[in-house]
C-alpha cells in the first residue's frame, strides 16, 4: 500500500494559503498592492473586528472584466507576467498570482468590479475556496474586495489571531508602510463607524512623512540623496534626539515595495553611528531606486524581503549616503569664539537688529483696554526649523558659567545653549585617543609609584590570557603574584581615573573575545574616555569651559558622546517666550 499520496485541492490550496495570508493585516497589504497596481489614486480600507469579521478595500482603479473575476482567483493567474525572465525584471508590486486564491480559500470572499469606460460590472462571491455565483451589478468604476470571517474554515490558525486591538495596530501599520511611497494616492482606513487614518493626496512626500510620523518630526527631518551610477538612495531621516526604543519608525523601500531587511537596518545604523546610544533607533524613511535586474524580489510569498547581486555596494552607499547628509547637519562650536562673563558684550549687541522685536511682549495680553495695533501673526520670530548656521554659528558664544557643576551654560545669538561637560570632554578624550591609536602613537604616562590591583581569579586568567593586547592600548600591567597585578603605566590622556573599576571593565571586553580587532578598538577607546573624562559634578573655570568648547569644535562627530549620549541642547528664545505665555 502507498503511503505517499496526493492531497485534495482544497486542502492544498489552505495549505498554501498559510504562506501568504498569516493575519489580517497581511490580506490588506496584499489587497492594498494590487489597487496601487491597477493605477488607483484613492483607496478606501474598512474594517471590523481587527479584520477578523471583515475586510473591505475599494479602489478606484482600471477594473477587471467578467471574465478576469473569474480568472484573478485561480492559483498562479497574473497580469503582471507572462514568462520566467519576466522574474529578472519585475517592476509592479505584485506578481506571483497567489494573494487572492489564498484568501479565497480561507475566507467568505466577495469582489465587485467595474472597468473603466464600462456602463455594468460584475460580482463574484467565493466561500472557502469555492465558487458561489457570478452576476451583473451596477458599481463604481474599480475594484471593491470584500473578505468577511477570515479563517473561519480553519478554527486552528483563528486561534491565533490576537485581539481586535493588535490587529488594528497591525493593519495600521501595513497602511501608512504601504501609502509612504505613494502621497499621489489618498489612502482612508476605517474601523466601522470610526476613521483611524484620512492620508489626502499631494503631491509633496515631506506632507505624507508628517502626516503619518507627526508634525514635528515633519519639521525637523533632513534630507539626502546620493546617486552610485544605476543605483539612487533618498532619505529623510529625524535627527538622533528623535531615536525610539524601537525599530517601528524604519521605511524601507526597494523601487517602491517596502521591505523589512536587517541588513539594511544595519546600514541605517551604521550611517548613524555614534549618534545613537545602544538599543535605540532612529526614524528614516529610506527609498532605493535600483534596475530591477539587480535584484531578486521572489524570495518569500510575502513579497517583504528582497536580495542584492552586489549587497556590499548598496549596503556601504547606504552607510555613506546617511553619513553624508547628517554631516552636512552643522554644530554650535565650529568657529566660534567663547567669551567670559568679564568682557562679554550687552544682549542687545549679540542679537540682530532684525531679532530684537521677537522678544518684546505684546502690550495687549497684559494690558485690559490698550489698543492691539498689530496682530500676533505679523510679528517676526525666528523659524524652529532654520538651520542652526542661520541661528547660532553667526556670533561670538557668551559662557554664562556652569550648573549643578555638571552643565555649561551659553548664551548664543538665537538662545540658550546648554552642554553636558562629562558628554563633551567624553567626546575629545575619545577622538584624540581614535587618532593617536591609528597613528601607533599613544602617549603613555608611566606611574611613580605602581598601581597595585587585586584581581578575581577569572578576571586574572583572562589577563594572563589576552594581557598582551593592552599593551596596545598604552596600559602596561604586571603579573605580582597570585592575583595581584601592578599597574605600571597608562595613557596620557587619562587623569583621575579608577583603576581597579577601568581594569575591571577593560578585562569584562576581553573575556568577551570580539574576533574583530576594530570592534574590540572601539569598545576600549570608548570605556578610556568614559573614563578619562571630567566627572559631572566637577567645578571648571571659565577658561576651562572656553577650552573645553573650543576643543569640542574640532572634532569630527560634536553632536554626541561615544555612547551615543546628545552633547548639547539648544533652547531658542521663541521656545522660552511661549514657555512662559509672551507668545500664543
Amino acid at each position: 500500500m502507498n503511503t505517499i499520496r496526493i492531497l485534495p485541492e482544497k486542502l492544498a490550496s489552505q495549505i498554501a494559503a498559510g504562506e501568504v495570508v498569516d493575519r489580517p493585516a497581511s490580506v490588506v497589504r496584499e489587497l492594498t498592492d494590487n489597487s496601487i497596481d491597477a493605477g488607483a489614486d484613492r483607496i478606501v480600507v474598512r474594517i471590523e473586528g481587527g479584520g477578523k469579521r471583515l475586510i473591505k478595500v475599494s479602489d478606484n482603479g482600471i477594473g477587471m472584466s467578467e471574465d478576469d473575476l473569474l480568472l484573478c482567483v485561480e492559483r498562479h493567474a497574473t497580469s503582471k507576467i507572462e514568462r520566467a525572465s519576466d522574474l529578472l525584471n519585475v517592476k509592479s508590486l505584485g506578481f506571483r498570482g497567489e494573494a487572492l486564491p489564498s484568501m479565497a480559500a480561507v475566507s467568505r470572499m466577495q469582489i465587485t468590479s467595474l472597468p473603466q469606460g464600462r456602463l455594468t460590472g460584475h460580482r463574484l462571491k467565493i466561500s472557502g475556496g469555492k465558487l458561489l455565483a457570478i452576476e451583473e451589478t451596477g458599481a463604481p468604476a474599480g475594484t471593491i474586495v470584500e473578505i468577511k470571517d477570515l479563517f473561519f474554515n480553519i478554527p486552528a490558525r483563528r486561534k491565533f489571531l490576537r485581539a481586535a486591538r493588535t490587529e488594528t495596530d497591525h493593519i495600521v501599520d501595513v497602511i501608512s508602510r504601504a501609502a509612504m511611497p505613494f502621497p499621489r494616492i489618498g489612502f482612508r482606513l476605517e474601523d466601522g463607524a470610526k476613521k483611524i487614518l484620512n492620508l489626502p493626496a499631494s503631491g509633496d512626500t515631506l506632507s505624507r512623512l508628517s502626516g503619518l510620523m507627526g508634525r514635528k518630526v515633519g519639521e525637523a527631518i533632513m534630507e539626502g540623496e546620493e546617486r552610485y551610477g544605476d543605483l539612487s538612495i533618498k532619505v529623510y531621516a529625524a535627527p538622533p534626539d528623535f531615536a525610539r526604543s524601537r525599530g517601528d519608525r524604519l521605511f524601507v523601500y526597494v523601487n517602491g515595495r517596502n521591505i523589512r531587511d536587517r541588513f539594511i537596518t544595519k546600514a541605517i545604523m551604521d550611517g548613524y553611528g555614534k549618534r545613537l546610544m545602544r538599543g535605540r533607533y532612529p526614524q528614516v524613511v529610506l527609498f532605493i531606486d535600483i534596475d530591477p535586474l539587480e535584484i531578486d524580489v521572489n524570495v518569500h510569498p510575502t513579497k517583504q524581503e528582497i536580495r542584492f547581486r552586489n549587497a556590499r555596494k548598496v549596503f556601504q552607499a547606504i552607510v555613506a549616503a546617511i553619513e553624508s547628509m547628517l554631516a552636512r547637519s552643522p554644530h554650535p562650536f565650529s568657529g566660534q569664539e567663547f567669551i567670559g562673563s568679564e568682557s562679554v558684550p550687552a544682549r542687545k549687541d549679540l542679537l540682530s537688529s532684525a531679532s530684537d522685536s521677537f522678544i518684546s511682549e505684546p502690550p495687549w495680553e497684559y494690558s485690559p483696554g490698550s489698543e492691539r495695533r498689530e496682530s500676533l501673526d505679523q510679528t517676526v520670530y525666528p523659524s524652529r526649523t532654520a538651520p542652526l548656521e542661520q541661528s547660532v554659528v553667526s556670533a561670538g558664544a557668551r559662557i554664562i558659567g556652569q550648573l549643578g557643576n555638571t552643565y555649561i551654560l551659553c548664551q548664543v545669538e538665537d538662545g540658550l545653549l546648554i552642554v553636558d561637560q562629562h558628554a563633551a570632554h567624553e567626546r575629545i578624550v575619545y577622538e584624540n585617543l581614535k587618532r593617536s591609536l591609528a597613528a601607533s602613537r599613544v602617549e603613555v604616562q608611566g606611574l611613580l609609584i605602581p598601581h597595585e590591583l587585586e584581581l578575581s581569579t577569572k578576571e586574572k586568567r583572562v589577563i594572563l590570557g589576552k594581557g598582551d593586547r593592552l599593551r596596545g592600548f598604552g596600559i602596561e600591567i604586571d603579573h605580582f603574584g597570585g592575583n595581584t597585578f601592578l599597574l605600571r603605566a597608562v595613557p596620557a590622556l587619562l587623569k583621575n581615573v579608577d583603576w581597579n573599576s577601568f581594569i575591571s571593565e577593560f578585562v569584562t571586553e576581553l573575556e568577551e573575545g570580539t574576533p574583530d580587532e576594530d570592534v574590540l578598538l572601539d569598545k576600549a577607546v570608548t570605556l578610556m574616555a568614559c573614563h578619562g573624562a571630567i566627572r559631572a559634578g566637577q567645578r571648571l573655570s571659565h577658561e576651562e569651559m572656553a577650552r573645553l568648547l573650543s576643543e569640542l569644535g574640532e572634532m569630527d562627530l560634536p553632536t554626541n558622546c561615544p555612547h551615543g549620549r546628545p552633547i548639547f541642547k539648544r533652547f531658542t528664545y521663541y521656545e522660552m517666550e511661549k514657555m512662559f505665555k509672551r507668545v500664543v
